[in-house]
């Protein structure tokens, strides 16, 4: 059915109004062969505490973003190939429920849906994407996905030492390989992970140990991962956990669209 929608003008409608709803602060998401599958409002699960985003799932990206007015604006667009994508069912708990992680080879992350049939939906439709798109492509799945990181508020003291405690002075640092929270001294190495950037990256010293272990034939590389161990640390901060105003947060639940059982008249 999502073949069908390609060159319909519902589709290229669809399409437009994203674009229009990003304004100059997304990228153009009009392309051939390009369907818009389905869109809805879900709760990621920031570095800070958990935020609603706008999600739009097409046949070959996922892209999402802050809710500044609902349905008429949003910015901090995230376009994320569905070929990288992996996905994981969570299971419920006291706190959270209706779960699921998307991972990427550079960034993954919890989302969470309002009802567990949304889930259902949301999962399925972009399951069927991914295998869609890797059956067509011929490629492979990607086997290495990023590390989903600890939100800070989980861990009051440094999950490498188990001592140090965080304060307003011992800040909280995140590994970017095992995506634990952990302090200054126990994260002041950096090393290479080039599916997540081209600079050296803080990893803990648990992390650092093994992947040095694992790259004796490549001495070069190590020697430059720990240069410059006070630097900016490439990515340290999640730009999603930007405070951000919503003016237009629904009052009431609304319902996620999908379009690819939508009839064509």
């Amino acid at each position: 059915m999502v073949d069908k929608l390609v060159n319909s003008e519902a589709n290229t409608r669809r399409i437009a109004m994203v674009e229009s709803c990003f304004g100059s602060s997304g990228q153009p998401l009009g392309v051939p062969g390009r369907v818009l599958v389905g869109e809805g409002v879900l709760t990621k699960m920031c570095r800070k505490k958990p935020k609603t985003r706008q999600f739009f799932l097409f046949n070959d990206i996922l892209v999402y973003g802050n809710i500044i007015i609902n349905k008429k604006r949003y910015n901090k667009q995230h376009i994320i190939p569905l070929e990288e994508v992996k996905l994981e069912s969570l299971e419920d708990d006291n706190q959270y429920k209706n779960g699921w992680l998307i991972r990427t080879a550079s960034k993954s992350f919890a989302v969470y849906a309002a009802t567990a049939v949304e889930k259902g939906e949301w999962m399925a439709h972009i399951n069927k994407c991914i295998d869609d798109l890797l059956r067509k492509s011929g490629k492979k799945a990607v086997a290495v996905h990023a590390a989903v990181w600890v939100p800070d508020g989980e861990a009051h003291v440094c999950m490498h030492c188990k001592k140090t405690q965080f304060t307003l002075i011992n800040r909280r640092h995140h590994c970017r390989k095992c995506g634990a929270v952990v302090c200054g001294p126990c994260s002041n190495k950096r090393f290479l992970l080039p599916n997540q950037s081209s600079k050296p990256l803080r990893v803990c010293l648990h992390c650092y140990e093994v992947l040095t272990s694992a790259s004796t034939k490549n001495h070069n590389s190590i020697d430059s991962a720990n240069k410059g161990v006070n630097a900016d640390s490439s990515g340290e901060e999640d730009s999603d956990d930007d405070e951000e105003t919503n003016k237009g947060q629904p009052e009431a639940h609304d319902l996620p669209k999908f379009y690819d059982n939508e009839k064509l008249g």
